[in-house]
């Protein structure tokens, strides 16, 4: 019997992310930021003037991954990097006026993903699936 994908969930996962970062790529790019960009401003919008080393924690992805868009975000003018106060190795990552002022177009933008994604799903289906995939992500955390 042979492998059947849609009833695998760990390739589903795979279609499912393809599918958010698509949909919320169509949005993004006329706002001046990525998907990938997209979870970094989250953190610093939270809370600005984190090191690289404390977004890692955060955002857990590889380092050469963040440093990449970390690079990419300031060519952007989206961040400026300024050196560590105590740790001469260290720099905070600080959004730019840019970078602040593109927090509600892009939360709206990533909600907007979201909506077409979940087109005819009543309330409480969105609502659990996100309770599932909430859950998922916990277990995976813990392999």
């Amino acid at each position: 019997m042979g492998f059947d994908r849609s009833h695998s969930a760990t390739y589903l996962a795979g279609q499912l992310a393809k599918g958010f970062a698509r949909s919320l790529q169509k949005r993004a790019i006329s706002l001046g930021f990525s998907p990938g960009q997209f979870p970094v401003l989250l953190e610093l919008w939270q809370e600005d003037g984190l090191t690289q080393k404390q977004l890692l924690d955060k955002l857990e992805v590889e380092q050469a991954t963040l440093a990449n868009t970390l690079s990419r975000m300031e060519r952007d003018g989206l961040i400026a990097r300024t050196p560590h106060p105590t740790d001469r190795r260290a720099q905070i990552i600080m959004l730019t006026p840019l970078g602040r002022e593109l927090e509600a177009k892009a939360v709206q933008a990533a909600a907007d993903a979201d909506d077409a994604l979940f087109s005819g799903f009543r309330r409480f289906e969105q609502e659990l699936m996100i309770e599932y995939m909430r859950m998922i992500v916990e277990n995976a955390r813990k392999l």
